[in-house]
Formats: structure tokens, C-alpha cells, sequence
């Protein structure tokens, strides 16, 4: 049986660490705990490194460094992406193609080479497919 592998993009991440956006903060959760009980993660460098500088710098109050950095550390239990060059071809390819951020095409190319079948992100459109990975917005209603 193959495993459907969840993409977790960083706002998801860093909802799961603030609770002063109290639905977000329950849902992502809900999401991280439920990812963790089957071990279907996937997360790459990006996310990683985005989670660290954003939760020390934009959370209130924000995160102590070694709070995000033991974070970061068990987060990179999952399987990570490590992007190559020709990973970063690809999503300017991704970026045109589908007129989205350079970001959002890394992590959308990150989540396609993790070979995952869910990207949860609120930053692309939900229900949308790219290269087989389908986007869940989990905030909407």
C-alpha cells in the first residue's frame, strides 16, 4: 500500500505554535497531530527555514531561538526536500505555468519530488492540482 504524503507549508506550521489566532491554532493542530499519528509527513529546507526565522521574529510574543530551533529538529524527522538546482529550473518553469510566487512553485516543487498527494497550504487555491499534489486550504469554511 503506498502512502499519501502531506506537504505541510509553513503557515500551517506556525499556526500550530500561536494561539492568539485560536481556529487556525486548533485546526493545524489538529492536522500536525493527525500527520504525526501516521507518519505522512513531508516538509522541505524552505518551510524549515521559514518557520525558524518567522517564529523568532513574527509570533508575539516570539519563540525563544532554541524553542524553534528544537522544533526545526524534530520537524526534520519528516521527510524533508533538500531542493537541487534543477529543482529551482523547475518551479520558475511551475511560476509562469501557473502565475503563483517563485515561493510557492519551490514548495509546490518540493511537494511533487516528495512524491506527496496533499499539499496543506492557504497560500494557493485550494482544491487545485499541480504535478498530481492537490492544495487543502484547512481554514476555509
Amino acid at each position: 500500500m503506498t502512502a499519501n504524503y502531506e506537504f505541510v507549508d509553513t503557515n500551517l506550521l506556525l499556526y500550530s505554535f500561536d494561539p492568539t489566532v485560536v481556529l487556525k491554532h486548533t485546526v493545524s493542530v489538529a492536522i500536525l497531530k493527525s500527520i504525526w499519528e501516521r507518519n505522512t509527513g513531508c516538509i522541505s529546507i524552505q518551510v524549515l527555514q521559514e518557520f525558524y526565522v518567522n517564529s523568532t521574529r513574527k509570533l508575539s510574543p516570539p519563540m525563544s531561538l532554541s524553542n524553534a530551533k528544537k522544533i526545526v529538529e524534530r520537524y526534520s524527522t519528516w521527510q524533508v526536500h533538500v531542493p537541487t538546482a534543477q529543482d529551482i529550473v523547475k518551479a520558475i518553469d511551475l511560476q509562469q505555468r501557473y502565475q503563483v510566487s517563485f515561493w510557492d512553485a519551490m514548495i509546490i516543487q518540493s511537494a511533487s519530488s516528495l512524491r506527496c498527494t496533499t499539499l496543506w497550504s492557504e497560500d494557493l487555491n485550494h482544491g487545485q492540482k499541480y504535478l498530481g499534489v492537490e492544495v487543502k486550504n484547512p481554514f476555509l469554511s
